[in-house]
């Protein structure tokens, strides 16, 4: 009898202790799966993986303006990747810029941007890496820095000077879904890391919402990036639209912001996408700089000249032969699909980089869940000289209701080679 009841309570025992490394095994799931969350939300994916490669095994080429840097790999490789890091390696690495073996990176990684995340967040994170993705044994090439930005060691003055490593902080008299919204803005998301200015030393102006610079718009490797600060001519629900599928009922996504999209925006929850909005709505909007400087031609003005096919200039008759069958005479698109023109940021921003890169090598959506179908805006570089793309994002800049100001023959070629010399790298 006693060997039965020892039975018994053994047969207990175990049932006890698999039913606890069940749990904690579902925990350890659940984490995992957290943590693949948040590395979408941080644009993970996009930087540390090139295409035909695995992902985040690294090897994408970075323009710095100084040299190309190579992404790491990050999958848990204990020879070419992360593997052998502590959580407090993978901590410095992530939110301070220092590798285990005490290496600066270049804030190419947006560090700066994540010292905002939490520790839980960071835990999540590192448990995702090592336990969730697998192990790639390769190395990326080597990255190639111009003299004296070679020097990784500057890195650590650089940090002293302009890195913030401050932990995230609220605002006063901020809602729940607010406060959601700047952390994933200011901390994962690190929208500041293409939508805010940069000083001579390539650092950030401004980290967070209490800096009026923060934001409010940039020029980064030729492009001009918009202001995200109010976005008055948006809805929050046009921003959580375009976030989510890489569309709205007015503009399309181009460029880096593409990439934005399909890797990191269009994964995350929908109430996360509108706390990002929420926070984005509530920040003072930037007063726009070429308001006034030209007399627009007027809607009706350009669409009756468009209309009537005479008289016309250089840039309208190229409107016409290569434009206005999805952008229409109106210059107001179709909604969802082709973008309107008329009032449209891209269009009328004092840089006319952003504008003549689409011209030139066109756009295309990512495909997302919530919007499967890719649309694809051909790129005319081939077929436009500098004189003719021009004068084609001249007449868009001051057809209708716009009012930007010219844009010469010497941009378009300056901005040509560029993209020129993008494309050897």
């Amino acid at each position: 009898m006693k060997k039965l009841t020892s039975l018994f309570a053994a047969l207990a025992w175990s049932l006890v202790a698999l039913g606890t490394l069940t749990t904690a095994q579902a925990a350890d799931q659940d984490l995992v799966a957290r943590g693949q969350y948040l590395a979408r939300a941080g644009d993970c994916m996009a930087c540390h993986s090139a295409a035909g490669k695995p992902a985040y095994s690294g090897g994408l080429a970075i323009d710095s303006g100084h040299g190309i840097i190579y992404s790491t790999n990050i999958t848990p490789d204990k020879e070419h990747g992360i593997g052998n890091y502590s959580e407090a390696q993978f901590s410095a690495a992530v939110r301070h810029g220092v590798r285990a073996d005490g290496t600066q990176l270049y804030p190419a990684m947006p560090y700066p941007s994540y010292a905002k995340v939490s520790d839980e967040d960071i835990h999540a994170l590192y448990t995702y890496f090592m336990q969730g993705v697998q192990p790639v044994a390769s190395t990326p090439p080597a990255s190639s820095m111009s003299f004296p930005f070679n020097l990784r060691w500057g890195m650590k003055l650089w940090n002293v000077f302009f890195a913030n490593d401050k932990p995230f902080r609220e605002q006063g008299g901020w809602s729940a879904e607010i406060k959601r919204g700047a952390y994933l803005v200011e901390g994962l998301g690190h929208c500041g890391s293409c939508h805010t200015p940069r000083g001579v030393a390539m650092n950030e102006k401004a980290s967070d919402s209490s800096q009026a610079q923060f934001l409010s718009g940039a020029d980064l490797n030729g492009w001009a990036v918009p202001s995200l600060r109010g976005m008055p001519h948006w809805s929050a629900q046009d921003i959580v639209d375009y976030l989510q599928t890489g569309r709205n009922k007015t503009a399309s996504v181009a460029g880096e912001m593409s990439l934005v999209v399909e890797h990191s925006t269009s994964h995350l929850k929908r109430e996360d996408l509108q706390a990002m909005a929420a926070y984005l709505k509530i920040l003072s909007p930037v007063a726009s700089s070429g308001s006034g400087r030209v007399i627009p031609q007027g809607v009706d003005a350009t669409v009756s000249k468009l209309t009537a096919a005479k008289d016309l200039t250089l840039g309208e008759r190229l409107y016409l032969d290569n434009c206005a069958a999805c952008h229409f005479v109106n210059g107001r698109g179709a909604p969802g699909i082709f973008p309107v023109l008329d009032g449209a940021t891209v269009v009328n921003a004092e840089n006319p980089s952003a504008l003549l890169h689409v011209i030139l090598a066109g756009a295309r959506t990512p495909s997302t869940e919530k919007a499967p179908s890719i649309l694809v805006m051909p790129g005319f570089a081939h077929r436009l000289s500098d004189e003719e793309a021009a004068a084609l994002a001249t007449f868009v800049r001051q057809g209708w209701g716009n009012q930007a100001g010219k844009v010469s023959e010497r941009e378009v070629g300056k901005l040509r080679a560029g993209m020129d010399m993008g494309k050897q790298h």
